[in-house]
């Protein structure tokens, strides 16, 4: 199908759903797909296959459009892991650790999410790492895949888990390639941002050492975060993501998927990245991974490729990124014949790839070395 076929039925899908005939826009969208040469049930919105192959749902429905309020379906009761409680301090109460639920409210909006609390929470500041799942993931399924709990009990720190409401939209994508939720101090955003402050304020959460991570259109959602709150976020992980400003709408955001975005912003943002991606992610094109680290860190680098791995582990090359003074401010872990799923994941949880290098460890390290610098 020509751009132009292309262009023209994602902009009549975009006007149907305004006035209300979401059939017909869905039509549009699907039609729109097959003629970009992606078929239906492969995942398009910026989000993997389910594992052992496709999901249910056509790969039109993925995106969001403006679509009207539907019921929220997908809530969950908390879930308590049994982990060890820490030593009572002298100086403060002793904290429940497990796998709590909460949410924020900002006006007449709001989050659910879950909260893991490490043993040694209430001893001293931990760490804090917010995680946006990915599309129709949730957080207690993408803590499962992740294992970051895990990680988060044996290396103490918080792990918070935002909740992508269903009427926001209803495949549970965050809202990335919407332009009224790319700012500071607007839309997701803002909430994502309240949420975080709100859980620093209810423990005891070292305030330079809180990072953002997130799997596809969670990734995207925390380049966002990175650029729009660097006084926040200490450092960004991104995996199988988009840059921000990628897109700005459903048009832009399937070309941006297809083979990276167009409308990035003018300058780097400087706050420091890690990113992983399949160099056979057939969801979101694997420059999209290389552009996220030019919105970060520009070209004014030293890079370092080393290529590591094989056997039983997905061979992978990793781009260390040095600023002038030597300091490592990038990585880029592009994971050879991976897909669009979390690299080394479990299958306990959705959209994982066992076989790859670790991203959550991993991760885990980059943040650690890279607390927030405190302004004088």
């Amino acid at each position: 199908m020509p751009t132009l076929d292309l262009n023209r039925l994602m902009i009549e899908a975009t006007q149907m759903t305004r006035s209300g005939d979401l059939q017909g826009a869905m039509a549009a969208i699907q039609s729109a797909m097959r003629g970009a040469g992606v078929a239906a049930g492969t995942g398009t919105g910026c989000e993997p296959a389910r594992n052992g192959g496709g999901y249910a749902s056509d790969a039109g429905e993925v995106i969001d459009v403006e679509m009207r309020d539907i019921s929220d379906s997908t809530r969950h009761e908390p879930i308590r892991r049994d982990v060890p409680r820490s030593a009572p301090d002298q100086a403060r109460p002793t904290v429940d650790s497990g796998f709590t639920v909460g949410h924020y409210a900002d006006g007449g909006t709001r989050r659910d999410y879950k909260l893991y609390i490490p043993p040694a929470a209430g001893t001293r500041p931990l760490p804090l790492i917010v995680m946006l799942h990915g599309c129709t993931q949730d957080p207690d399924d993408f803590a499962a895949g992740t294992q970051m709990n895990e990680a988060g009990q044996t290396q103490d720190f918080f792990v918070l888990y935002p909740a992508q409401s269903r009427r926001a939209n209803p495949q549970g994508c965050w809202n990335w390639f919407k332009h009224n939720h790319q700012v500071r101090g607007r839309g997701e955003p803002a909430l994502l941002a309240g949420m975080t402050r709100q859980i620093m304020a209810k423990h005891i959460i070292d305030p330079e050492r809180v990072y953002i991570a997130g799997l596809s259109a969670g990734g995207a959602m925390a380049a966002i975060m990175g650029e729009a709150y660097p006084d926040l976020y200490a450092a960004v992980g991104i995996h199988s993501g988009l840059a921000s400003g990628a897109a700005a709408d459903l048009p832009s955001a399937l070309a941006a998927m297809k083979g990276g975005g167009t409308g990035l912003r003018g300058s780097a943002s400087g706050v420091p990245t890690i990113v992983f991606h399949g160099d056979a992610d057939a969801t979101v094109h694997h420059g999209n991974g290389q552009q996220v680290i030019s919105a970060a860190v520009g070209t004014g680098t030293t890079v370092k490729p080393e290529r590591i791995g094989g056997g039983d582990q997905r061979a992978h090359t990793r781009h260390v990124h040095r600023a002038a003074d030597g300091l490592v401010i990038a990585e880029y872990w592009l994971v050879h014949g991976a897909p669009h799923a979390w690299s080394g994941g479990s299958r306990l949880g959705s959209y994982t790839d066992e076989r790859g290098p670790d991203a959550t460890q991993e991760m885990v390290r980059f943040f650690f070395e890279h607390p927030r610098q405190p302004k004088n």
